[in-house]
């Protein structure tokens, strides 16, 4: 990545949330640049951060990676590709023109300007800048002004250099990746679970993922499924490792025990089945997690969604666990959700017909309020410690790098 040559197009970036960090920003500022350089390593390109925007310059060969790198880089607010011109009136009249006849080509009718000026020593105030840049645009027609819901709000930067750029694209917002520990993800093929790991990368959290597999009851194709999933999220995540682990063993205990163990407070163990393979699940996620230094499980539970979310059974499902469990969804409902997994691009694969192992074993008629002290009965007359412990050694691991995704798409060369 070059430091000193200077590249055509810039692109300015604003920064989110972590402006609001206080004495630590700069802890934010410095994890921000870092992940902005782990995308784009390999892309010719310069990244700097000067008084809260985020600056990237880079050749024309490297704008599509610039810009698949801010559409999913975590913890900025918006971006645009800016013109640089020199701080006098003429040279910002002729880019707010430029910006305007550009905006125009795109269907915009109406505009604004609006400026900051960081540079207090800039001759005009921002009210006159702002004035002067929008008169050949307007005086020429070439779009009408509206200073309350324009087509496109012009904006005029004045700092070290001046900047004029139109509409921001808006994305990701949260905090950079990174600055809020490591939790591990519990990940299905379903919508719920790459959006919680979404949700809590947007949180600062780097997210590792582990996915339960029953082979030959769910398919190789299931499989590959919750792999794309993962690859996907890594897109947001910089780098998420998967950790395939076979449960085969586990669930046809949990059948078995389930068709022959007597009633437990008149309830069938079948009806606890769900429940059980959930509270197997949470015991070998949190061996794992431990091991990877993860400080959380996640979730794609929400709250009343099916029969093992209910609160009765989610305390259930908590009781095994040896480490805080975060549920980012639980307040959402399917709509939400899936209107996020469209936002960053899971909703087309979680929705392919290959059947996880929780669907595959659900019992007909699920316990909706279990009692821990019940299912703990239950869970110990499966016996099945051992069981667990053979699946979390034979587990396999696999690194999903969204540098990867960027060599592939856009060409960049391969770092050594």
């Amino acid at each position: 990545m070059q430091e000193k040559e200077t590249f055509d197009t810039v692109f300015l970036v604003q920064l989110g949330e972590l402006t609001l960090k206080g004495s630590n920003i700069k802890e934010f500022e410095q994890r921000l640049v870092q992940n902005t350089r782990l995308y784009l390593e390999g892309v010719e390109s310069h990244v700097h951060l000067r008084s809260g925007r985020m600056f990237i310059e880079c050749p024309a060969a490297s704008i599509p990676a610039v810009e698949f790198t801010l559409r999913h880089l975590i913890g900025i607010n918006g971006w645009a590709r800016a013109i640089q011109c020199e701080k006098n009136i003429d040279s910002i009249k002729a880019a707010v023109m430029k910006t305007a006849l550009q905006a125009k080509e795109q269907g915009a009718k109406t505009f604004k300007v609006d400026t900051r000026r960081p540079d207090k020593s800039f001759p005009l105030n921002s009210y006159e800048t702002s004035a002067q840049a929008a008169e050949d645009v307007y005086e020429q027609k070439i779009l009408e002004v509206d200073v309350h819901k324009p087509d496109v709000m012009i904006r005029v930067e004045i700092r070290e250099k001046c900047y004029v750029y139109g509409n921001a694209e808006r994305v990701n917002r949260g905090l950079p990746v990174g600055t809020g520990g490591r939790g591990l993800l519990l990940l299905s093929g379903g919508l719920d679970s790459p959006v919680a790991g979404y949700r809590m990368m947007r949180r600062g959290m780097k997210v590792d993922c582990c996915y339960f597999h029953a082979y030959p009851y769910t398919s190789v194709q299931a499989q590959e499924k919750v792999e794309k999933l993962a690859r996907i999220i890594s897109q947001y995540g910089i780098e998420t490792h998967i950790n395939i682990i076979p449960f085969t063993d586990v669930q046809m205990r949990i059948k078995e025990v389930s068709r022959t163990h007597e009633p437990v407070g008149g309830i069938k163990a079948d009806a606890y089945s769900t429940l059980l393979l959930r509270m197997c699940m949470m015991r070998c996620a949190t061996m794992v997690a431990k091991h990877i230094k993860s400080k959380c499980l996640i979730t794609g539970e929400s709250l009343g969604q099916v029969a093992s979310q209910t609160i009765e059974n989610m305390e259930v499902t908590e009781s095994m666990c040896g480490l805080p469990l975060l549920r980012p969804l639980v307040g959402l409902d399917k709509e939400e959700i899936v209107d996020t997994a469209k936002q960053i691009g899971t909703y087309e694969t979680s929705i392919l017909p290959y059947e996880d192992c929780c669907v595959l074993f659900s019992p007909k008629h699920p316990v909706l309020r279990a009692k821990v002290e019940d299912a703990k009965l239950l869970y110990d007359a499966l016996d099945c410690e051992a069981l667990i412990q053979e699946a979390y050694e034979k587990r396999e691991v696999k690194l999903f790098n969204v540098r990867d995704q960027v060599w592939k798409d856009f060409g960049t060369k391969e770092i050594k």
